[in-house]
């Protein structure tokens, strides 16, 4: 309205993925140029902390409501069938109906977006109704993942935390795969348990030896209260990478890799920053 001009851009920033920029735009022999009017370009993210979050783009959910908020994204076409919000109203129910061996298997996966600088997801899951062998959770999905979750073995449940990173870094083309590991495992009780994974893509100074936009480090937790969470597993590594999303994505799963039929219920999912 007062006559300046914008451009609205994505900025490719690491783990985190593409966001977007808001910039200023000068107009110069009858062409936009982006930056000022001394040709500099501000560092300034069009989500600012103190603007909070666009309403739409991520979101908190407590499955309350028989459709699902738009700031959810399947992983794949989903299988209608394996997944409900009225089978145990303000959850969300998966099944599964086959057997799979790796979680990137999973028939059905609910997505939402990370974000930066910081932010933090959880679940709170109701595990009662798996099968021995069943795995649910939360996972940060891309090429090189990690989860937090519950498996069943043996009629014992057990946090566990898996990932696919390697010991070593590699950033060669195309990325070699690395099998799934479990890097992590805590026996626990009851019903019920509290899953959390954090993300830090703070920017990394200029001349840092750190091959990265940012730190791009997640950690991953659990609860059995909601209250006083444990670390476990390791530090992951979130990279950029094109075999799969460019950026992390928290991910909510469940697959069997023993008998099919079972059930997991996610009661919320919580982001914050």
């Amino acid at each position: 309205p007062d006559g300046r001009w914008f451009a609205y851009l994505f900025g490719d920033r690491g783990g985190v993925g593409r966001i977007p920029y808001w910039v200023p735009v000068v107009w110069k022999d009858g062409w936009p140029v982006i930056g000022d009017a001394n040709g500099k370009v501000p560092d300034t993210l069009a989500l600012p902390k103190s603007k909070g979050l666009i309403p739409g783009i991520v979101d908190s959910d407590d499955f309350d409501v028989n459709k699902l908020k738009l700031v959810w994204q399947w992983n794949h076409n989903p299988v209608n069938e394996l997944w409900s919000l009225s089978e145990r109203k303000g959850f969300m129910r998966m099944k599964t109906d086959r057997i799979d061996t790796l979680f990137t298997q999973s028939r059905n996966m609910l997505t939402q977006r990370t974000f930066g600088p910081q932010c933090n997801g959880s679940v709170c899951l109701d595990f009662s109704g798996l099968n021995d062998g069943d795995v649910a959770g939360l996972a940060l999905l891309a090429g090189q993942y990690g989860y937090v979750g519950i498996k069943k073995d043996g009629g014992k449940n057990y946090v566990v935390v898996v990932d696919n990173m390697p010991d070593t870094q590699d950033n060669s083309w195309p990325p070699k795969a690395t099998p799934a590991r479990e890097i992590a495992s805590a026996a626990v009780e009851g019903n019920v348990v509290y899953l959390k994974a954090t993300c830090d893509f703070a920017r990394i100074p200029d001349g840092s030896p750190v091959e990265s936009h940012g730190k791009d480090e997640a950690e991953f937790f659990y609860s059995t209260d909601g209250t006083n969470w444990t670390k476990i597993g390791r530090t992951f590594r979130m990279v950029y990478k094109l075999d799969h999303f460019m950026g992390q994505r928290y991910a909510l799963f469940y697959y069997s890799t023993k008998t099919a039929g079972g059930h997991a219920d996610f009661d919320w999912y919580k982001v914050s920053y």
